[in-house]
């Protein structure tokens, strides 16, 4: 017990009305081989029986787990109600209906104190409710374990910016935090965090098993979609005082994967026709403005190998019809 007074790892989990998946959450992580660690539970205003389970566990384990309850204040609020609660030299955050590996934390601290890196990634499988894998997706492929941002900046446009599959140095979040009342909130400040690093690692291993609930599978989408747009937006502004900030091919490429093919992908299910022209407007916009012609999106590299020719069938034949212009046929289609 005295070794936790002095964690290495803070790992915050945000919590809201998630009573069936929380137990699981919470065993992977009082479980976890680092023992220098505080799992920092933030209870934003659940209205089920969260809060006892909650505090079930912060009695099993009190030199693990901090318990906080808080007026809801959606998921960026809760994030940061936690960072400013955190004590560890890192931050890492879980989702509260997902689940982790039982040496998850270890290796990521391993790696950040042996390459002296800022920001640390792993793999993420997506798990059905039985815990089936669904898809494995590898985040940075064709890297070395230790990649220096300076030679090997194509990671700011190819990485996928989830908070949930990163170690993170505490002093990434001296004078930043999720932004609050937006979607993508993660797309917003990620890569931010990114442009404050020098050196970042990874691991190969698929710790971060990402749970896709059914409920949430058929969840609305609509014009919240534009924060997708807005947070490009905010990551270009910090983009132009950072020190990446004459790696303007990068920024173009980060343009185009999060402001066109993240924004499309969301489109895809967007069922009211007039939310969705209006959404396709924007896009347009978004494009004209960053001068980004067809061509530079049906060329984007990630990894590379060509974005475009490396989706499922369904998902290209959506994007080539958006781009020639059929959105009537689209709207058929959907």
């Amino acid at each position: 017990m005295m070794e936790n007074l002095f964690p290495k790892v803070s790992v915050i989990v945000p919590v809201y009305n998630v009573e069936h998946y929380l137990a699981k959450c919470l065993d992977s992580l009082v479980n976890q081989s680092l023992q220098k660690i505080e799992i920092i539970v933030v209870n934003d205003g659940s209205k089920d029986g969260s809060e006892n389970i909650i505090q079930q566990y912060s009695a099993k384990y009190p030199d693990k787990i901090k318990s906080f309850a808080k007026e809801n204040g959606g998921l960026s609020d809760a994030r940061n109600f936690g960072i400013n609660k955190a004590t560890g030299d890192y931050i890492g955050f879980v989702d509260s209906d997902d689940y982790v590996s039982e040496t998850m934390f270890e290796e990521m601290l391993n790696l950040a104190e042996k390459h002296d890196a800022e920001m640390v990634i792993c793999n993420i499988q997506k798990v059905d409710e039985e815990g089936n894998i669904t898809q494995k997706l590898t985040q940075i492929p064709n890297m070395p374990e230790k990649i220096v941002l300076e030679s090997n900046f194509s990671v700011f446009s190819d990485l996928s910016y989830f908070a949930c599959n990163k170690l993170f140095k505490k002093e990434l979040f001296a004078h930043k935090r999720f932004k609050k009342g937006v979607h993508f909130e993660d797309i917003q400040l990620i890569p931010q965090l990114l442009l404050e690093c020098k050196t970042i690692a990874q691991t190969q291993n698929f710790h971060y098993q990402y749970l896709e609930r059914q409920d949430s599978i058929s969840k609305t989408h609509n014009e919240k979609g534009l924060d997708i747009l807005r947070a490009v937006e905010d990551v270009e502004e910090f983009f132009k005082t950072s020190p990446y900030s004459s790696k303007k091919r990068e920024l173009k490429n980060f343009q185009i994967l999060e402001g066109v093919y993240t924004f499309l992908a969301y489109l895809a299910f967007v069922k009211n026709e007039t939310q969705f022209f209006k959404m396709s407007q924007e896009l347009q916009d978004f494009m004209r403005k960053r001068d980004v012609k067809i061509k530079d999106i049906l060329c984007y590299s990630r990894f590379g190998k060509n974005y475009l020719l490396s989706l499922p069938m369904k998902k290209m034949i959506f994007y080539l019809l958006f781009f020639a212009g059929q959105k009537k046929l689209i709207r058929k289609l959907i």
